[in-house]
């Protein structure tokens, strides 16, 4: 589901429901010659299709970042994603088509996924859903592990201290 499609007054009864965010990175340098932006914009689509259309009532897709460069970039994609957090967002995924993007240190993002590694290996399209699968249902299976135990260890914390 897209930012845009998210109206006020539906937000606090679908907010439950949405809890993992998408959010796109294109990966741009400002080198680009109009028509490959253009390529690289409908690269990430594609890309991005791997998560939102299988998990369409669970994620809400956020405006992509586009210009990338460096650590700088790295950090102030990670300072969206700490923020998307603490904007209730229990999970932030990045997802780019770029290996610069798919290579670099984003702290507090709960996945990175990239088809396209550093070296120049892409995987196809049915690897990367299938990868793009088993860790996103990891993550969340992750997390509603991480909910249990923590319920668990407040539960035994509280009936010590009857």
């Amino acid at each position: 589901m897209k930012f845009s499609d998210i109206e006020k007054s539906s937000w606090a009864g679908l907010k439950p429901y949405l809890d993992t965010c998408l959010l796109p990175v294109t990966g741009l340098t400002g080198l680009e010659q109009p028509w490959e932006a253009t390529q690289e914009l409908e690269y990430l689509r594609d890309v991005m299709d791997c998560v939102e259309v299988p998990y369409k009532g669970r994620v809400v897709t956020y405006p992509a970042f586009h210009y990338f460069g460096g650590p700088a970039a790295a950090e102030a994609v990670s300072e969206v994603v700490a923020k998307l957090k603490g904007a209730g967002f229990r999970y932030v995924i990045v997802i780019s088509g770029h290996p610069s993007v798919g290579s670099a240190a984003i702290w507090n993002a709960d996945l990175l996924l990239c088809p396209e590694s550093q070296d120049g290996q892409v995987q196809s399209s049915p690897e990367f859903r299938d990868r793009v699968n088993r860790e996103v249902q990891a993550m969340w299976q992750s997390g509603t592990k991480n909910a249990e135990s923590e319920q668990e260890a407040s539960e035994e914390s509280g009936a010590g201290n009857v």
